[in-house]
């Protein structure tokens, strides 16, 4: 029975495993899950926005609900809040701009046929499937990355048409989304790839480093020209004194 305080909702899964909680995860998932999620951190970093890995979404009073928890969940326009529980459509906030599901053996299936109408009811104006395994699944029939966006008119997700590299771009994330073998990479409008905070920071090291030589090296030429500009005028020095001619007299 629910239990109401200041109109909150007990939900049931969010203490009890859903049959994907007792699915668990592959290396190839997991490692997808958190690359991405560290990558759209640093992308949305100094915005309002907050990312949720397997978080419980709920769209009614009723406790006994079944949860959608997408792998990833993006939400703008709000803060991130590292205690939340579960999040209840239109109470606690809007509805995900972007969701992402990573292939399993168990839930493929689901993630390419049901899942795109349900994102769609809830709300979710693009939702992204991936098959991140060494052999695509059967089901992805040699193709990684699938993608829908919501039709406004028609509340139905419309899937999106790939380029011929299997790239999908997301205006929600304005990032092209690339298959990258076990990733999914993302890039900007002039090819640049998106960074998690980590990689932007070894960037940033490895072009100070790279700076730092290029001066080192330029310093190095300045005083190798120098050495040379003094080693012309006293050859020519020499030479003029030969001819009897004191060279401090020219000047």
């Amino acid at each position: 029975m629910a239990r109401h305080i200041e109109d909150e909702v007990i939900y049931y899964y969010d203490s009890h495993s859903t049959e994907e909680d007792l699915m668990g995860e592959t290396a190839f998932h997991a490692a997808l899950v958190r690359y991405l999620v560290d990558v759209l951190t640093w992308l949305f970093q100094g915005r309002l926005c907050a990312i949720y890995d397997n978080l419980n979404f709920y769209q009614t009073a009723n406790p006994r609900e079944y949860p959608l928890a997408p792998d990833i969940a993006v939400i703008k326009g709000v803060v991130y809040q590292p205690t939340t529980r579960s999040w209840r459509v239109g109470k606690s906030g809007p509805a995900p701009q972007v969701v992402f599901e990573i292939a399993s053996d168990e839930t493929w299936k689901k993630d390419l046929t049901e899942k795109p109408a349900k994102y769609a009811h809830m709300g979710v104006q693009e939702y992204f499937a991936y098959d991140p395994h060494e052999f695509p699944l059967p089901l992805s029939q040699n193709r990684r990355l699938f993608g829908w966006r919501l039709d406004q008119n028609r509340q139905v997700m419309v899937e999106m048409s790939p380029r011929p590299d299997g790239s999908l771009w997301s205006p929600n994330l304005d990032s092209w989304l690339v298959p990258d073998e076990a990733l999914v990479r993302l890039y900007d409008h002039d090819g640049q790839l998106r960074l998690t905070r980590v990689e932007s920071a070894d960037q940033r090291a490895n072009m100070a480093v790279q700076q730092a030589e290029a001066e080192a090296r330029q310093r190095r030429a300045e005083a190798q020209r120098a050495r040379a500009a003094i080693q012309q005028a006293q050859a020519l020095a020499e030479k003029l004194r030969s001819l009897g001619i004191d060279p401090d007299q020219l000047l």
